[in-house]
């Protein structure tokens, strides 16, 4: 019998909110006395010399890309999409979808792209929800309206309030991948979760709830489908789902009154419970009698064995990811054990043996997986979503335990795999990310877009992770110039300013504003990587000659972090200045000796960012080769490659006497180049 099912009937509910936008403003943590709270997007404001110039681009024209192209709005440039608009005659269209089930059509076997288009309509509506909360724009809010209106006529016919277009279209006798369907291909649950997600966020920017009413009345039908029995054990054919519907449930939690304005029932407590049955009947594949019976989809799914039970993270990549944060998100509501410490093996493994020194996540292209134990070759599959799937589960596991390690390999996924899976120009993407390649090139679509949408949910979320606050005080999590404007317990208002050059530059400046003089800390996370550790378990490491340097109002303090930051506790009084000195220097990153496929090699890096060699800059690169003891020199070119600091250094083998290393995240962006992270290392 599963947990579940022995303690349905007696959960909890707890009043924490948890989700970081305006309309949830409190936190509970399983770690004891400490609750700690990611910003409200609305309390951030960003003016930052690295990343305003990405935001511009990002929101007057990545999110309409995104938009025109799910719209059928693109040339194809792969040879897959070049051949399906031979055959159909014209491009793809997400939204024709919707209309042919507001027409009644079903069982039509008419259906415009993978099933999942659905679930990256909804995911590209979040993101744009969270950019709208940060940068008004009244013409994407009337084209998202536009589509809410396209998408809430589909759902429209259906008398149970189910909308998934493939299943409709192709598959209307296998609801939810059963009677011989596959969710795991279907994606009918993960594209409910999608809905319900993008409908929480975009009433929370917009205070709209045409499509939360959708989503209510989807979540209310798979609560009457999905569970204990008599109902039935569907478990989602992809991880996701499990943190949206748990959004769902902490907003008619925190507004109540709210249930007023929907046009069907809300019992959120249903919500939780359904949450709770998805994540504990993995691995519970029926009763011995046979009933409630379902088929095991593997570890592919991580449906191997109870989750609760589970001390490695296996299988598809995105899948397992995003998983993992759904448990952690439950953890802090649940305060259950068993669930914070599923959710430790998962990032503890996760990191400390399957992280690539860039961030990415999956080794294996077949079934996009997750490999063994230090298995993390240079031609890995580092699918762009699943590295995006780990910041999403490190955030979480922040929020969860407090600790500065989490948001470390946050800001490694950040500065490295986040922003090569997008064009400097922001309209192109990479699917893979591997570290080593001859011909790897961006597209500007593809027959699986799955990454464009989930880029733009990472990068608009990111200004409400930046600072947090418990009980205590103020963190400040990642060096981005900003403006935070809140409040402390206690202490009441409170805001910081931070100035900076990061990541090209070490310094930053934060300015304490409390509203009145009063007492209280502000813990600034100190990076493994300016302490020579570049990953907390051991799986990176390398020397730094420099050290850390704070200072407050321009006297030295100790900077001794303790769980991964430096907390400064005193009375502070409008005015007061914080001075952060990081050594961001060229250094070079050796791997652990547990992992075979680049031994012998090392990894140039400054500050987060990772660098890597390019054929444009490197005409021997097959033969360049370095020397553990080489001089690396760097310095900031503003006119190439949208400024970035450039590294250079003297190569022990190869025609040319020196190399040229450029930031990780570049390359690929002036035309296609051999291109290599690992470097060998020639003593």
């Amino acid at each position: 019998m599963t947990l579940y099912k022995r303690s349905v009937a007696t959960f909890a509910l707890s009043a924490s909110l948890l989700f970081t936008s305006d309309i949830f403003c409190q936190a509970q943590s399983v770690a004891a006395n400490h609750n700690v709270q990611p910003a409200a997007l609305s309390q951030v404001s960003i003016q930052d010399p690295f990343w305003s110039p990405r935001f511009k681009i990002w929101t007057t024209r990545t999110v309409y890309d995104v938009f025109d192209k799910l719209e059928g709005k693109y040339k194809p440039d792969r040879s897959d999409l070049i051949d399906e608009k031979q055959k159909l005659g014209r491009t793809r269209d997400a939204f024709l979808n919707f209309d042919r089930v507001a027409r009644g059509e079903k069982n039509s076997q008419i259906h415009d792209g993978p099933p999942w288009y659905d679930g990256l309509v909804y995911e590209t509506i979040r993101g744009a929800a969270d950019l709208l909360r940060q940068y008004p724009d009244k013409q994407l809010e009337k084209k998202i309206d536009a589509y809410i209106d396209r998408i809430a006529a589909a759902q429209a016919v259906d008398p149970d309030g189910y909308i998934n277009t493939y299943t409709t279209l192709e598959r209307p006798d296998k609801r939810w991948g059963t009677n011989g369907g596959d969710d795991k291909w279907q994606h009918d649950v993960y594209n409910a979760g999608m809905l319900i997600e993008a409908a929480v966020h975009y009433y929370d920017a917009t205070g709209k709830t045409k499509l939360l009413d959708v989503a209510v009345k989807f979540s209310n039908y798979m609560c009457k489908q999905m569970g204990p029995l008599p109902k039935q054990n569907i478990i989602p054919g992809h991880g996701g789902p499990e943190e949206a519907l748990l959004k769902l449930y902490w907003l008619f939690k925190a507004q109540p009154a709210l249930k007023g304005k929907m046009s069907a029932p809300v019992q959120e407590a249903q919500y939780y419970a359904l949450v709770q049955f998805w994540i504990e009947n993995r691995g519970d594949y029926g009763d011995k009698d046979g009933r409630h019976t379902r088929t095991s989809d593997g570890a592919y799914n991580q449906d191997h064995m109870p989750v609760l039970q589970q001390k490695t993270i296996e299988g598809h990549a995105v899948r397992a990811t995003l998983l993992a944060t759904g448990v952690a998100a439950m953890a802090l509501e649940n305060k259950n054990p068993l669930y914070t410490n599923t959710a430790i093996h998962y990032w503890d493994n996760m990191t400390g043996k399957r992280m690539f020194v860039t961030g990415g996540e999956g080794a294996i292209a077949d079934q996009e997986k997750f490999g063994p134990d230090y298995f993390l070759p240079e031609s890995a599959y580092l699918e762009t979503c699943a590295s995006i799937g780990s910041a999403f589960f490190s955030q979480r596991m922040n929020q969860l335990l407090g600790g500065g390690k989490y948001m470390d390999e946050f800001e490694r996924v950040i500065y490295n795999n986040l922003l090569s899976g997008v064009s400097l120009s922001g309209d192109h993407y990479f699917y893979e990310n591997p570290l080593i390649a001859t011909d790897h090139k961006r597209w500007g679509w593809h027959s699986c877009p799955c990454c464009p949408p989930m880029i733009l949910k990472l990068v608009s979320a990111l200004p409400s992770y930046i600072y947090a606050t418990d009980s205590t005080g103020i963190f400040v999590n990642l060096f981005i110039g900003s403006e935070y404007k809140g409040s402390i317990a206690g202490k009441g208002p409170v805001s910081l300013k931070q100035i900076t050059q990061y990541p090209w530059k070490g310094e930053s400046q934060i300015q304490v504003n409390p509203d009145q003089q009063s007492n209280f800390t502000v813990s600034v996370r100190i990076p493994g990587w300016a302490q020579g550790q570049e990953n907390n378990q051991g799986l990176y490491h390398s020397t730094v000659t420099e050290p850390v340097s704070i200072q407050v109002n321009g006297e030295q303090i100790k900077a001794v972090p303790v769980n991964g930051y430096v907390s400064i506790n005193r009375h502070w009084k409008k005015g007061d200045k914080i001075r952060l000195s990081l050594p961001v220097q060229p250094r070079l990153i050796f791997p652990s000796d547990s992992i075979q496929t680049v031994k012998g090699k090392a990894v140039i890096a400054a500050g987060p960012v990772i660098y890597g060699l390019e054929g444009i800059d490197n005409p021997n690169l097959d033969k360049t080769s370095i020397s553990p003891n080489t001089a690396l020199k760097m310095a900031y070119k503003p006119g190439m490659l949208g400024g970035v600091n450039v590294i250079t250094g003297k190569a022990i083998s190869g025609k040319s006497p020196s190399f040229v290393a450029i930031p990780f995240y570049s390359l690929a962006n002036r035309k296609v180049s051999p291109y290599k992270v690992w470097l060998p290392v020639t003593n």
